[in-house]
């Protein structure tokens, strides 16, 4: 397994390029399966979770090719057979989003329960609440989802919770279900609304998109289409993260300010200057950053996905803040291995309370998560000697090049093979 050895204590300039959301990606690449016709999606991640989904969509006959370095071909004419297999599943919670289209489509699918990072229970519960009101028969039997149904038919649903990828699949499906599928307390994440766009590129009648409720009307099929995916807001708070935590100033180019009100507000209030130009951010940072507390929320509320890279902003800020985490229960992990990096951080439930101090200490620590890897790669790049952070393929399955697009800022940031 990769480690990456960094050498803290450097201010970044320069000029990055944000990837393609995954978050987006895979929906929409699933969404592939709801037609026989060419699919061609553009600004595409190389990350392990795209390669994870082309694996599954092909192990079912889904023919995907790359064109160039972010340009995916899809097509789902021949689907040999509906079934995710628990090798592919089990890696990627992700996978689940198969399981919607497949069985509008088909009118059958066999997906294993999902696996992915290890941050808390997700279960699965709303998905098939959701697809048994559209009239499925579902049977969960030696760790597999079961599903049949002639033809989905439109219903009422409204979900116990906010998920997004419930709302996904449930959107997906309703697209060839028969009538009218209103689906209510839906999450309204740029992610959710960036499939939407796409599904009705392809044909589906979808209104109601950017808000929790969704009022699709089922047609007999799609079409294809060709779609580009939305800039990855996390990637972009990341880097927004890193120069608030170590100084300096940079420029990120093909971002989505308007996806990312919540997390430029907080990074705001410790300090940072951000200046929009359409696509492109610019921030600087020439304090110490300011603590600030946060609550991670759903959308339009702070991304749970960025609480572990704003932790380590306020591991080395003036003051002290608080920081609730009331989206996953584990998600906290990342919080020993910063103690380990010197922060001074105090756990009372899903409550952190962390003590700025002027900067964190090299030592060698694991990653725990996705999310939680970059918050160690920016406790690192503020620390007063090397560390090195093991277990980094979590941090592979959603930063595309991300010890490149560092170091093009000035950070000494170095992958070590094993």
């Amino acid at each position: 397994m990769d480690s990456f050895l960094i050498r803290g204590g450097k201010r970044l300039h320069g000029e990055v390029s944000i990837s393609g959301a995954k978050n987006a990606a895979l929906p929409i690449l699933c969404a592939s399966l709801l037609t026989a016709e060419p699919v061609k999606v553009s600004n595409v991640p190389r990350l392990k979770d795209i390669n994870t989904c082309l694996r599954l969509l092909g192990s079912m006959g889904v023919q995907c090719f790359w064109h160039g370095e972010n340009e995916l071909a899809l097509r789902a004419e021949d689907i040999s057979e509906p079934i995710a297999s628990y090798d592919l599943v089990k890696t990627m919670r992700a996978s689940i989003l198969v399981l919607g289209p497949l069985l509008a489509r088909f009118g059958e699918a066999s997906v294993s329960l999902p696996g992915g990072c290890a941050i808390g229970q997700r279960p699965v519960d709303q998905h098939i609440k959701g697809l048994q009101a559209m009239g499925a028969e579902i049977v969960i039997e030696k760790g597999y989802i079961h599903a049949k149904a002639k033809r989905l038919k439109g219903a009422r649903i409204v979900t116990d919770m906010v998920t997004v990828t419930g709302t996904e699949n449930l959107m997906m499906a309703a697209c060839l279900a028969e009538g009218t599928t209103i689906i209510e307390n839906a999450a309204r994440e740029p992610e959710v609304v960036d499939l939407a766009r796409m599904l009705v590129k392809m044909g589906a009648k979808i209104q109601g998109i950017g808000t929790d409720t969704l009022t699709i009307e089922g047609v007999e099929k799609l079409g294809g289409c060709s779609y580009t995916v939305m800039p990855d807001r996390i990637e972009a708070g990341t880097f927004l993260c890193a120069v608030a935590a170590c100084g300096g100033d940079i420029v990120l180019t093909n971002s989505d300010a308007a996806s990312m009100d919540s997390t430029l507000d907080k990074l705001r209030h410790t300090g940072l200057n951000i200046e929009i130009y359409g696509s492109t951010i610019k921030a600087s940072m020439n304090t110490r950053p300011k603590a600030v507390d946060a609550r991670t929320a759903p959308y339009p509320g702070f991304a749970t996905d960025m609480q572990a890279q704003l932790m380590a902003v306020n591991c080395v800020a003036d003051g002290t803040s608080v920081m609730n985490e009331t989206i996953f229960e584990n998600r906290f992990m990342h919080v020993q291995e910063m103690i380990r990096l010197g922060a001074d951080i105090t756990i009372e439930g899903h409550t952190a309370v962390v003590k700025g101090k002027p900067l964190m200490e090299g030592a060698t620590v694991m990653a725990t998560d996705l999310r939680a890897s970059a918050g160690l790669v920016i406790s690192g790049m503020v620390a007063n000697d090397e560390t090195r952070i093991d277990r980094i393929y979590h941090l592979d399955r959603g930063y595309e090049k991300m010890e490149e697009k560092l170091r093009k800022l000035g950070a000494d940031v170095q992958r070590v093979a094993e």
